[in-house]
């Protein structure tokens, strides 16, 4: 029989203790931050992505190196995490990939590997956790999805379409399930100052003005952290967000709100 009733939000500093936590793209930028902050309020970690943190000790329980876009690898991986741990009650859909091109010369290969990893690899993690969820009567799931799910910015085809359909997915799974006690939430990142970032910046020409010319494109003034991603992620996971539900949060610093540059 199944508990649908909320819990109360733990103590503060343990707002996840006693959860068991999946989340993919680990490793580094966005998904390591989350990944080490779960840890620090209590959760059981267990981390996916293509390969192991480089240089340093994952914050995760569990790792296992594997493909999101392989549905039958995250299932898995998704049974393993269960068995070990006893159930899953929250799943991070971070892994992602850049895939930016004009529509005319776009390879095949590239458009369908945009869909597999920045929208299959959420479809493969959801459905392979949801008869989990379901049969305890609970469960998160946050999907990072980006500001190219909401704005459109030329040149970076096909990137926003898959963004576009994880918010999609996201309440459409959110309004599917909320009345066996499951929520579907995204977060919709900005520019955030990740390894993936720092080495785009440095490959510019210039890149003190590269990044001079992106930071004063924000009204914040700055770029963002992973550390505020992961923060807001683990709002959504924790109890203290039980009803929140088919909503996707910006973390921008404002700029989609601008209404010219």
């Amino acid at each position: 029989m199944s508990d649908r009733t909320p819990s109360a939000p733990a103590g503060p500093g343990q707002r996840l203790a006693g959860k068991t936590v999946l989340v993919s793209g680990s490793s580094n930028g966005i998904g390591a931050a989350i990944a080490r902050l779960f840890v620090e309020h209590g959760a059981r970690v267990a981390g996916y992505d293509r390969a192991p943190p480089p240089g340093q000790a994952s914050a995760c329980e569990l790792f296992v190196a594997g493909d999101v876009a392989d549905a039958d690898a995250v299932a898995a991986f998704v049974d393993r995490a269960a068995r070990t741990f006893g159930t899953i009650d929250v799943v991070i859909n971070n892994a992602g990939v850049d895939v930016f091109s004009d529509p005319l010369t776009l390879a095949p290969d590239d458009w369908w590997r945009n869909l597999a990893i920045n929208l299959g690899g959420a479809w493969n993690f959801s459905r392979a956790a949801l008869p989990i969820m379901l049969e305890h009567g609970r469960g998160s799931v946050v999907n990072i999805a980006s500001v190219h799910g909401h704005k459109i910015i030329p040149g970076a085809f096909p990137y926003p379409v898959a963004k576009h359909a994880l918010i999609g997915l996201t309440k459409a799974l959110g309004l599917e399930y909320a009345a066996q006690g499951l929520r579907f939430n995204s977060i919709s990142p900005g520019l955030i100052l990740t390894d993936r970032i720092e080495r785009w910046l440095s490959s510019q020409p210039d890149p003190e003005a590269a990044r001079r010319r992106q930071t004063e494109l924000l009204p914040s003034r700055r770029i963002g952290e992973p550390d505020e991603v992961a923060y807001t992620a683990l709002f959504l996971a924790s109890d203290e967000a039980r009803f929140i539900n088919a909503t996707d949060i910006v973390i921008d610093g404002g700029r989609t709100q601008l209404y010219h540059e």
